[in-house]
This record gives C-alpha cells, structure tokens and sequence, in this order.
C-alpha cells in the first residue's frame, strides 16, 4: 500500500520553503512551521542574535529544552497518578475483603 504525500509550502522568516510530508501529517507539518516562524521572529527581533543560522540554532536549542522540561513534567504527572491509582485500589480491594461501603 502506498501512502498519499503532500507538498506543503511553508514561510519562516519571510523565506518560502517547500516541505513533503504524508498527506494525514500536513496539519500538524504547517503548525510547527508556524511555532518554528514565531520562535526565530521572536529571537531575531531581540537583536540579540543576528544570522539566519544562529537564530535557527537558538530556536531549535530552546524548543528542545522545552521539551525537555515538558518530558520531565508529564513524568511527575505519571509518577502522581500512578501512586494515587494504586492508593484507590488498595481501598478498593480493602472495602471488598471487609464488604464495607466505599466512601470517594
């Protein structure tokens, strides 16, 4: 089976590019086009950093650190959720050994 492709124009500092993708992907190809656009537009007008390459350079270095942080964040959220479900089963298990009515 063959999968459908789809060229995609996409604008990141007033450039145009042309990027291929798998047609069911192009929603999501154009949104990171426009995170990318926002990111490099927001550290070129800082003035802070000059040059196509760099700016992509420090884009790319922060958008990776936010996912990082974001990794290390939904981790917490797993190791959370994970402790309270096996609290919840435990009272669960308890209420039925004992026939006791649960109270949530």
């Amino acid at each position: 089976m063959t999968e459908m492709y789809a060229h995609v124009n996409v604008k990141i500092l007033e450039k145009e590019y042309q990027v291929s993708c798998k047609a069911d992907e192009r929603a999501d190809l154009l949104d990171s086009a426009e995170l990318l656009n926002s990111k490099m537009l927001e550290i070129r007008d800082s003035g802070k950093v000059t040059g196509l390459d760099r700016i992509a350079v420090m884009a790319a270095l922060n958008m990776a650190n936010e996912l990082i942080q974001a990794r290390g964040h939904g981790d917490t959220i797993e190791v959370e959720a994970t402790g309270r479900l096996q609290s919840m089963r435990e009272r669960v298990e308890t209420a039925l050994q004992f026939g006791q009515q649960l109270e949530i």
